[in-house]
């Protein structure tokens, strides 16, 4: 199945309520280092409600200490940006997929997007809106995969 791999969040409700989707379609959630918030954080936790022993969740200190990992295990990085060259829905997301998101103010830089295998966008109606909630791109983002996968729930 897909992993969702969060570098560099910012926000703690955004980081549970992704925690949240990824506790209820049972998805792997990668923290990548550092942090803007302490793991205990109380709105971290207060957005995660009580599903927080239902998350399959890994925290890597570095870029690089995900990096050893994802190399362990395989797949594709796909990086989620605005300026991503595919469009999600019409990209093909395979079962060992890892879907990358960056902060909630910088995004994936340059060098974490180059290393990608593909970069994918969501597309949005209005050119004024720079881009949509974390939360709502990861979930978005990840249902899309699980369709078109066959694991809807």
């Amino acid at each position: 199945m897909p992993q969702v791999v969060l570098v560099n969040p910012q926000i703690p409700p955004n980081t549970g309520n992704i925690a949240r989707t990824c506790a209820a379609t049972a998805t792997e959630l990668h923290l990548v280092g550092p942090l803007g918030f302490e793991i205990s954080d109380r709105y971290l936790k207060r957005a995660g409600l009580d599903y927080w022993p239902y998350v399959k969740l890994h925290y890597h200190e570095s870029l690089e200490a995900f990096k050893a990992i994802h190399q362990e295990r395989g797949g594709r990085c796909l990086g989620f940006s605005v300026k991503g060259s595919f469009n999600y829905v019409q990209f093909q997301f395979q079962n060992d997929d890892w879907l990358l998101f960056g902060s909630e103010t910088t995004g994936l830089s340059p060098a974490i997007l180059s290393a990608c295998d593909a970069t994918l966008h969501i597309p949005m109606a209005q050119p004024q809106v720079r881009s949509l909630n974390l939360s709502v791109s990861v979930a978005v983002s990840l249902f899309e995969a699980r369709r078109q996968l066959g694991c809807l729930l």
